[in-house]
């Protein structure tokens, strides 16, 4: 009986001695965070590409004005900035805006830029149907959550024009020009965007001399250079012997013209002192390249944004005279410096050209 009671007690005693001996600790199943070897990021996204329209104006492209310069930006933009571009043209870019502006927007552009001036009405319907697509205009101010108006103040560097055009038209020993005061200019379709330039150009001739006649009139097309040329020849043959044409395509047959008669005319838009070297006096030039890649710039840097206006003058260098490089040596150094000090005076405010577009 007691050997089964000192069994038990000892039994008892190692289970005991068991419970309070150390346990061992269980494996870990993986390692530690800081062991673990560092997962795959994830590729990141590559860069979108921005796609961007243009829809010419009247007179489309081959013009050697305004939509070449345009496109020259586009091209600029493309090359430079990896955007997707598309030139949209049309035989009648006027009748057909709205239908333009849609087909642009529905195709997935995110930013459709028109050239032609009279889309004004059409966009401020269409841009509201499309509050993902950015529109932008040229020449004219249109209210749009999604819409970018750009301004050139072309009237500031018409007045330089028309200035320089005053000093030469009776400035002797110059075959080109006759005694009498008389110039002109001709505009593409009557518009407040056209006789922004007429306005300013007047001014600016008359700031040199009240007395200078200046002819005015109309070809009611962007792209007629025989309606130009029969126009001009007239001014012609009214004593105006410098005529700045303001009309896209139709001003080629205001340079022809100038051959002929053996006179002046001046270039718009792009610098066209080439296309007739001697008979273009200078090119009053409106930086459109510069504008369309300025809004493709911003629409990749994610800073265009709509509802706003981009103005661009004297003081922007966005417009100018061209270097007139084949004409600037025939003409007195003191000219060139009336030009440069009415400049000044036009950035400073001391002049104020009239912007016939917000009477």
């Amino acid at each position: 009986m007691i050997k089964r009671v000192a069994l038990f007690l000892l039994l008892a005693l190692s289970l005991i001695l068991a419970s309070c001996a150390p346990q061992p600790t269980a494996e870990p199943t993986q390692p530690p965070a800081s062991d673990q070897p560092a997962q795959p990021t994830q590729a990141e996204a590559p860069a979108k590409t921005y796609k961007v329209a243009l829809i010419t104006a009247q007179g489309g492209l081959g013009d050697r004005s305004y939509n070449d310069s345009g496109y020259e930006g586009l091209k600029r933009a493309e090359k430079e900035l990896g955007v997707e571009v598309k030139v949209i043209e049309s035989a009648d870019p006027v009748g057909e805006g709205e239908q333009l502006l849609r087909s642009a927007a529905e195709s997935g552009f995110d930013l459709v830029i028109t050239l032609e001036y009279s889309h004004f009405d059409p966009l401020a319907r269409v841009a509201p149907d499309y509050p993902n697509t950015l529109f932008s205009i040229l020449n004219i101010a249109v209210e749009g959550d999604n819409v970018v108006s750009v301004i050139f103040k072309e009237h500031e560097a018409s007045f330089l024009a028309g200035a320089l055009a005053a000093m030469v038209t009776t400035m002797e020993g110059n075959e080109l020009v006759n005694p009498e005061a008389v110039i002109g200019a001709i505009g593409g379709t009557q518009s407040p965007g056209i006789d922004k330039f007429i306005v300013g150009y007047t001014e600016g001739a008359q700031y040199i001399n009240p007395d200078v006649k200046v002819l005015s009139a109309y070809s009611n097309s962007f792209g007629d250079p025989a309606k130009g040329r029969e126009l001009a020849l007239a001014m012609y043959d009214q004593g105006a012997d410098v005529v700045f044409q303001i009309a896209g395509g139709t001003g080629e047959g205001v340079f022809q013209a100038a051959e002929e008669a053996k006179h002046y005319a001046i270039g718009v838009d792009s610098d066209q002192d080439y296309i007739k070297p001697g008979f273009i006096l200078t090119s009053m030039i409106k930086r459109v390249d510069n504008a369309v890649y300025d809004l493709c710039s911003r629409l990749v840097s994610g800073t265009l944004k709509g509802g706003s206006i981009v103005e661009y003058g004297l003081k922007e260098e966005g417009v100018g005279l061209s270097p007139m490089t084949y004409t600037k040596d025939k003409l007195p150094a003191e000219f060139m410096t009336k030009v440069e000090e009415l400049k000044a005076k036009i950035i400073s405010g001391e002049i104020k050209v009239t912007d016939i577009t917000k009477q």
